[in-house]
């Protein structure tokens, strides 16, 4: 097994990776049973410190899943809303969704990221601290990109446009005034393995 670094929020705000983590938890509870059911981000924020991950300092994403597994799931964002800063952990929420496990998805390996992404949304670490990434407005990000891990979004797809160009359809936390409405398309199987901007690095996903 691969070591995992921690990894932040991003430079623009922090915490947001707990949203990607409650929304590829919400992804395959849907997969599982039928129900979309919108899951506390802040829960994880306030309640998930114990370990490399600290509120909205950031932390790692397999933490998240060990903290949901052994919390008995999440409890619903309606019961204890986003307030975009650490909290007290409000102990005894009742859980309305779980996971049973995650899986690591192997290390640069684009093609075993299709075959998970195929199946369900995926956790993927990114440098979006970069440049390229910071700045994208639209259509497939191309070019340069570093690969210093410091953000979380989820792979949702892929897909290849027109003139062949094949990418990742990327959910991000920013809001929907940045990139694509908050989304953001990626290329897929550029040369270096390590994917752009990082993205095959270091990816996992839950289980239900």
């Amino acid at each position: 097994m691969h070591s995992r670094r921690r990894w932040t929020g991003g430079q623009r705000v922090q915490s947001l990776p707990s949203r990607i983590k409650a929304s590829v938890v919400e992804g395959i509870v849907k997969i599982s049973t039928g129900n979309l059911v919108s899951l506390s981000e802040q829960e994880l924020v306030d309640c998930d410190v114990h370990g490399e991950d600290q509120g909205c300092e950031g932390g790692l994403m397999d933490d998240a899943f060990k903290f949901i597994i052994k919390n008995g799931g999440l409890t619903k964002e309606s019961s204890y809303p986003y307030a975009g800063a650490d909290g007290k952990c409000k102990s005894g929420s009742d859980s309305v969704a779980t996971i049973t496990s995650y899986e690591d998805v192997p290390t640069n390996d684009e093609g075993a990221l299709m075959k998970a992404v195929a199946s369900q949304p995926v956790s993927v670490a990114v440098d979006g601290g970069d440049m390229t990434f910071q700045f994208y407005s639209g259509g497939v990000m191309t070019g340069s990109c570093g690969t210093d891990l410091d953000h979380g979004i989820a792979a949702i797809g892929y897909g290849a446009t027109s003139d062949g160009t094949k990418y990742w359809l990327m959910k991000n936390s920013w809001g929907t005034t940045w990139g694509e409405n908050g989304y953001l398309r990626m290329e897929k199987d550029i040369t270096d393995k390590k994917g752009m901007c990082g993205l095959a690095m270091e990816p996992s996903y839950p289980t239900a």
